[in-house]
């Protein structure tokens, strides 16, 4: 039998990415797929998903006997058409919306794909959750409501020939959903649903003013239902209503039991027991493979690692560094706090000072990002960053970087690292989250067993990322232990096959469990 599953989320590749979130969301569905499970995703109609979605419904050719169109009338006519509607709401908490289907990789017998187009609250310009100046949408509440609400009518088989036997719901955006379900289904129809926490730090908390508007009974304001510290809790909510409540590695499971990572919420992780459970992300082997990835100057496996010079060289000749036998460190990450980015910008002058060079790209806060523009003034040549976001140069500099820095102060489970073993960049990480789970230190005994894939350190402060910085180094003078590593983490399985698997097994429990 297969399962019918609708995937919640604010965002997926290759529609729309803003973070580590859109990667697994886009790639769950062929990881459940292996295991009977037809896993649907809904996502809101951003002008980037709409017009992405359009593209896949061209239009159709003029009549052989109509004349050709000019100008404007000709960009118009050869514009895409769009899919038709397949559901209308007249009011969608007090908005018309409709429902477009498409599918996530634009091939016809691809991974089912529906969209909310609801043009006031999704089309306009900025990001998917604030504006150019990365201030927050004041109307976030109503709109990430509305979407939920949504969800959980097509759950509840509001659209003709959809049903479905199971949500899956993604961080605090889709956090309403499971609360839908619970306490205002469509039709009464009850549909089990998975909380996913892809990180307890966004909570979605908003003021009580909101409650009469997202249509829920009265019921559902109560510390059982969506009530938070006196207003609306959205992640919260979808905990509490949740059949289950997933997190992306089994240590972020555990740490988020503690107040230290719980955020506030740990309490209510401690109440829910064993329906909390931590599920380690994959990656998307096909998307992210060194041995075919077009975006790099040289293709390598394991077998062929001294190919891989050539991808070094390259990233040392696009940042504008020096050209030398020393290791090169990177960094591709949110400069951000969470991230440890404050601790590494300490560190510049001991990386450098020990013959290292780092290169960096992301976006994030001023002050960082000017702290790391000091480094880079200060050691021309051995520190260079780029502020911003560029797939193909993290693709690049996986392929060209010795090691990448990861010193994060929380990982609920974390890409780039993934990334790193399967490109042979030797990932350094705090051990925290998914961080601690998926990197094995290089200690002794992993080492003379052969099992090493990277550096682990505790404690994110100048003294602990230094001295991993350090040990590094020394492991990178040292080269057949620096290959073994590195031939280890990109033989390791960071594929999607066994989290498909737990995923597609938790699915059938909660099922059963409604039957």
């Amino acid at each position: 039998m297969t399962l019918s599953v609708l995937s919640v989320a604010s965002e997926a590749v290759p529609f729309i990415k803003t973070g580590g979130l859109a990667d697994v969301v886009g790639a769950l569905p062929a990881a459940v797929a292996a295991h009977g499970a037809r896993m649907t995703t809904l996502l809101p109609g951003y002008p980037a998903v709409l017009a992405r979605l359009a593209a896949q419904y061209p239009a159709a050719p003029p009549p052989a006997n109509k004349p050709k169109a000019r100008g404007k009338a000709k960009i118009a006519a050869d514009a895409p058409a769009g899919p038709p509607p397949i559901h209308h709401w007249a009011s969608l908490l007090g908005v018309p919306a409709r429902l477009l289907a498409g599918t996530l990789d634009g091939t016809p017998d691809g991974p089912p794909l529906l969209v909310l187009d609801c043009p006031a609250l999704f089309v306009r310009d900025g990001g998917p959750y604030g504006d150019a100046a990365g201030c927050d949408w004041a109307d976030n509440a109503r709109r990430f409501a509305a979407f939920a609400r949504a969800a959980a009518d097509i759950a509840g088989g509001a659209v003709a020939g959809l049903t479905f036997d199971l949500v899956h719901a993604h961080d605090w955006q889709a956090g309403l959903v499971p609360a839908y379900l619970r306490f205002a289904p469509y039709q009464g129809r009850h549909v089990p649903s998975i909380m996913t926490i892809h990180n307890m730090a966004f909570q979605g908390h908003y003021g009580a003013d909101i409650f009469p508007a997202l249509g829920l009974p009265l019921d559902a304001w109560s510390m059982h239902g969506v009530e938070y510290h006196g207003g609306v809790g959205f992640l919260k909510a979808g905990m509490e209503a949740a059949s289950a409540i997933t997190t992306v590695s089994p240590t972020y499971a555990a740490e988020i039991r503690t107040p230290h990572y719980g955020m506030g919420l740990e309490g209510l992780i401690v109440s829910r027991g064993h329906r909390v459970r931590g599920i380690v992300n994959g990656i998307d082997t096909t998307e992210w493979n060194p041995e075919d990835d077009s975006a790099i100057a040289a293709h390598y496996t394991w077998r062929t690692l001294p190919k891989r010079a050539a991808n070094k060289r390259a990233i040392e000749t696009e940042f504008g560094l020096d050209s030398d036998d020393g290791p090169l460190f990177i960094v591709v990450s949110r400069l951000t706090w969470q991230k440890g980015l404050d601790v590494l910008c300490e560190c510049i002058d001991h990386l450098v000072g020990i013959g290292a060079r780092l290169a960096v790209l992301g976006t994030g806060d001023a002050a960082l990002v000017a702290e790391l523009g000091a480094g880079a003034a200060r050691h021309p040549g051995r520190v260079a960053i780029r502020i911003g976001y560029d797939e193909a140069l993290a693709h690049r500099m996986q392929a060209g970087g010795d090691a990448i820095l990861i010193p994060s102060r929380f990982e609920p489970c974390g890409l780039t690292q993934l990334y790193g073993l399967a490109y042979g960049c030797v990932p350094v990480v705090a051990r925290t989250g998914g961080l601690a789970d998926t990197v094995i230190d290089a200690n002794i005994a992993a080492i003379g067993l052969g099992a090493a894939t990277g550096v682990q350190f505790s404690g994110v402060t100048y003294a602990g990322l230094s001295q991993a910085i350090s040990r590094t180094v020394d492991l990178y003078h040292r080269p057949d232990t620096w290959r073994a590593m590195q031939k280890s983490g990109m033989k390791s399985d960071f594929s999607w096959s066994q989290s498909g698997a737990t995923y597609a097994s938790l699915y059938n429990e909660l099922i059963t469990e409604t039957l």
